[in-house]
């Protein structure tokens, strides 16, 4: 059965890498989402005054990888206690949120991360959880960048 989960953690290449690289996943878009404007581009979202995120949408098998493997997988690619930055990347357009598609995924999402903050990080995961709006494709030069660049290398 096909599904969709958005994750935001980050510059959005890497993070599509990530998910890209997993059995099950089928495909995946980055884009923008959480913010006000309509019709965001990269340049905009930079600056910050669009309130997006940069975040991949995966498309995934839910017979072959499940919605809760995805996210353990975002839990592990970046640092969910960092608010607003991830490396050298700072702004509200690199934070970490779960954007959730309905009611079942936002209670997984909850669930697993006041798990994960209990277990793991002592109550330290920033990492927001909310609804997703509407998700922005970003510029074709975006969609899987990391191959792209790795294709133009060899």
């Amino acid at each position: 059965m096909t599904n969709l989960a958005i994750f935001a953690a980050g510059c959005f290449w890497g993070i599509e890498e990530k998910f890209l690289s997993q059995l099950g996943v089928l495909n995946t878009e980055v884009g923008y989402i959480g913010g006000i404007t309509k019709n965001p581009n990269y340049q905009d979202v930079c600056i910050g005054n669009t309130e997006h995120a940069e975040a991949v949408r995966v498309k995934f098998d839910s017979r072959v990888i499940s919605y809760e493997s995805l996210l353990k997988l975002f839990f592990e690619i970046h640092d969910p206690t960092t608010l607003n930055r991830q490396g050298p990347d700072i702004g509200t357009q690199y934070r970490s949120e779960i954007f959730c598609l309905d009611e079942d995924q936002y209670l997984i999402a909850d669930t697993f991360k006041r798990n994960l903050n209990n277990d793991k990080f002592n109550g330290n995961i920033v990492t927001s959880i909310s609804m997703a709006g509407t998700f922005w494709i970003a510029e074709e030069y975006h969609q899987k960048y990391i191959r792209k660049k790795k294709n133009m290398i060899l």
